[in-house]
């Protein structure tokens, strides 16, 4: 019974060394001034979490390139970006919007007119995600052809 002690007693230790490692990689940063922990993905209850969710689905990361160059109007959006609803184009929008990544000008005209265009942190998202949506286009055949 005492053999198994220590591996039992290690295993926190181990699970730590293994989160910490995690941390690093995606290299979290430091506490905020306010006390507030650091961001780490990889904690179950971490708010980076909500936005991963938000800007990685299919269609928060098409709206994101979609919007990477000019503003679009909403049905614009929707039919350039081919099988999304308009259901999933307005949840998509407003939960962008919430999170600081999209702009929604509207404007009181008859008929209304909205433009969605990027804030500055959604340009520096739309930068990163360009190259991960052409990795994908270059690389898709390949990938589910070799099913």
């Amino acid at each position: 019974m005492t053999a198994t002690m220590p591996a039992a007693a290690s295993q926190p230790a181990a699970d730590a060394a293994v989160r910490d490692r995690l941390a690093r990689l995606v290299g979290d940063a430091a506490p905020a001034l306010d006390g507030t922990p650091a961001a780490n993905v990889f904690a179950a209850g971490c708010a980076s979490r909500v936005v991963l969710d938000h800007v990685t689905s299919k269609w928060g990361v098409l709206v994101l390139v979609a919007l990477s160059e000019t503003s679009l109007r909403w049905g614009e959006l929707r039919r350039g970006i081919e099988g999304i609803s308009e259901k999933m184009l307005a949840q998509t929008l407003r939960a962008l919007e919430a999170d600081g990544l999209v702009h929604r000008d509207a404007q009181p005209t008859i008929p209304p007119r909205v433009d969605y265009s990027l804030t500055g942190r959604g340009h520096d998202l739309a930068a990163h995600l360009l190259p991960l949506v052409r990795w994908v286009g270059a690389n898709a055949g390949d990938i589910v052809g070799g099913r």
